[in-house]
């Protein structure tokens, strides 16, 4: 993956990169096969010129690839990033910091093709998630060891200073 679009700070380094299978993509594809049949049928059974609508069909299919294909997530030893678009681009960073929670999920044919979605809960900010990707469990603990790591030496409880009263 070209990483063009993120900035490295420092020594950072990527400790896991991916983007979504390409079975993010089955949504849109299949708008756009039912749109090419329906304009190829209305072309055989009423009118040459619906044949133009195919190239809607084309579109949309070309679309649902590219947003799967241009979408990407990576993990550093500092932040969480997520870049998405098109024909614009869209860059989000997290830095570890900020991160409240991490969870994963796999639906059913998730769990039987080995994908899923991990959601980041984000301080201050709306949540992260990293869609369709492989090995959800893993990443989900790679961002929670990369999140521990700032948290050595807080315990549960805190102690609190008795206040002499006179």
């Amino acid at each position: 993956m070209s990483n063009d679009w993120w900035f490295r700070h420092g020594d950072e380094r990527i400790v896991w990169e991916g983007q979504p299978q390409l079975s993010a993509a089955v949504p849109g594809v299949g708008v756009g096969v039912a749109v090419c049949t329906l304009a190829a049928v209305a072309a055989v059974l009423v009118d040459s010129r619906a044949a133009v609508g195919v190239a809607p069909g084309v579109g949309v299919m070309a679309w649902a690839l590219l947003r799967a294909r241009r979408t990407k997530y990576l993990l550093t030893t500092r932040a969480l990033w997520l870049k998405r678009g098109v024909a614009g681009r869209s860059v989000r960073r997290v830095g570890l910091k900020k991160v409240q929670n991490t969870g994963y999920s796999r639906s059913v044919t998730g769990s039987a093709f080995s994908y899923g979605t991990v959601t980041v809960e984000v301080a201050g900010g709306d949540d992260l998630q990293f869609r369709r990707i492989d090995d959800p469990e893993a990443v989900q603990t790679a961002i929670t060891n990369r999140t521990a790591r700032d948290d050595e030496g807080i315990g549960d409880t805190v102690a609190v200073d008795a206040v002499h009263r006179p």
